[in-house]
């Protein structure tokens, strides 16, 4: 895998061991795009698994289901009452949670339930408290023997992953030790993939900036401290600003490395803009009210809709580690779906807990215990499924559009 350029990428072969066993995954929020999404890529990597789609939405879920085929059935489960989510969970092996948004969750619900009923759990959670919420279920996890994953879906989640395989290569190559990692997110408009996403982008508006810098941690201004990063071949140059993102703090202190940060930009320019005006102009204390943001959420919805059908849902992620010898290596992720390769990204996490190899514990993306080093290289082949450019360990001069050349063929 290091070094090496994947376009478009096979699906590698299952154990043989998974169509016999018919493993019974429930998928909440399965009626959303990221659920959906998931459902459908899952089905495809092991056609013998048994999908439970979960939501409110009787008929859309009855449909999805019904598209999956006979190894699908729709359930009504309501994701707030922990009651109901114990009754699903009953006889299930796996626990897909995508019913968000996190941000501003006070419980962690469906993790509960899952360590109770002994079921294996995977959420897609893309917020930092939330994220550390979970954390805190690890020793009850741990003793019920249950292994659960946390913030594993596109990003955070496969950015996690390869930021770890990046740090492992850098270690092992001898080629300095860790300094600085940076992840870089771009989409185009919402990416495709509904109104959570854009309940999520107003949600971490109204939350502080958390990075590090040289070990110590700081708070920044949301949506400030703009860069141009380029993204290579299909997306080129784009503006990126800073979000609070849970692989932040777990890659500091998973990975070790001292100076981490991540920003995101979307398409069209205007719509960072926006971002920027919001969160300057309306108080964080309602940015941070869900309810004042679905009001917002829905005032928007049909202008953003509108301009999606313009601008795509391309989604490019950049993750760059620079080294204490001067040496700066990358890991570099472009799909032209965001609401395909997301559920991709997420069956392929769904993949390794079937698999097994795990231990229990509530674990993020980047640490052995949960998803083992063995197994990153399965993981980032299912995810990167249908990607228009995937590579690892690159130098930035060898995938960015317009290298600088210093002289004697060497680039900066």
């Amino acid at each position: 895998m290091a070094g090496a350029a994947v376009s478009p990428n096979p699906i590698p072969p299952l154990p043989s061991f998974l169509p016999s066993i018919k493993p019974r995954v429930i998928i909440l929020g399965g009626t959303g795009r990221v659920g959906a999404s998931t459902a459908a890529a899952l089905s495809r990597l092991c056609p013998s698994v048994h999908l439970v789609v979960a939501g409110r939405n009787r008929e859309k879920g009855a449909t999805i289901a019904s598209k999956l085929g006979e190894n699908a059935e729709f359930v009504w489960v309501n994701v707030d009452d922990i009651y109901s989510i114990q009754a699903a969970l009953e006889g299930m092996d796996l626990v897909v949670h995508s019913a968000g948004p996190f941000q501003q969750e006070e419980k962690c619900n469906v993790l509960e339930a899952a360590i109770s009923s002994k079921t294996t759990y995977l959420d897609v959670c893309d917020d930092t408290n939330y994220a550390w919420r979970a954390k805190s279920f690890h020793e009850k996890a741990v003793a019920a023997g249950v292994t659960a994953l946390t913030t594993c879906g596109i990003y955070p989640g496969v950015s996690n992953v390869m930021a770890a395989e990046l740090v492992r290569m850098a270690r092992s190559d001898n080629i300095g030790e860790p300094e600085r990692l940076r992840f870089f997110y771009y989409t185009a408009g919402s990416g495709g993939a509904g109104p959570t996403i854009l309940a999520t982008s107003f949600l971490l508006l109204g939350e502080d900036v958390l990075a590090y810098n040289n070990g110590k941690q700081i708070k920044l201004k949301p949506y400030s401290g703009m860069l141009t990063i380029d993204f290579g071949k299909g997306v080129g140059k784009k503006d990126v600003f800073l979000l609070n993102l849970p692989e932040v703090r777990s890659a500091h202190e998973i990975l070790g490395v001292p100076t981490v940060s991540a920003r995101f930009g979307t398409a069209p320019f205007f719509w960072n803009w926006g971002m920027e005006a919001l969160a300057s102009i309306v108080p964080a204390n309602i940015l941070r009210d869900k309810m004042k943001v679905g009001q917002l959420v829905r005032l928007f919805d049909p202008f953003v809709r509108a301009i999606d059908g313009i601008a795509g849902e391309r989604v490019s992620m950049r993750v760059d580690l620079d080294c204490t010898n001067g040496r700066s290596t990358l890991g570099l992720f472009t799909h032209k779906q965001l609401s395909v390769s997301v559920g991709n990204a997420t069956a392929a996490f769904a993949m390794a807990l079937l698999e097994g190899g795990t231990q229990p514990g509530v674990w993020f993306p980047e640490q052995p215990e949960g998803i083992a080093v063995e197994a990153r290289e399965k993981l980032l082949e299912r995810a990167t499924e249908g990607t228009s450019n995937f590579v690892m360990n690159k130098q930035p001069w060898m995938v960015e559009t317009n290298p600088k050349e210093v002289g004697l063929g060497i680039y900066l």
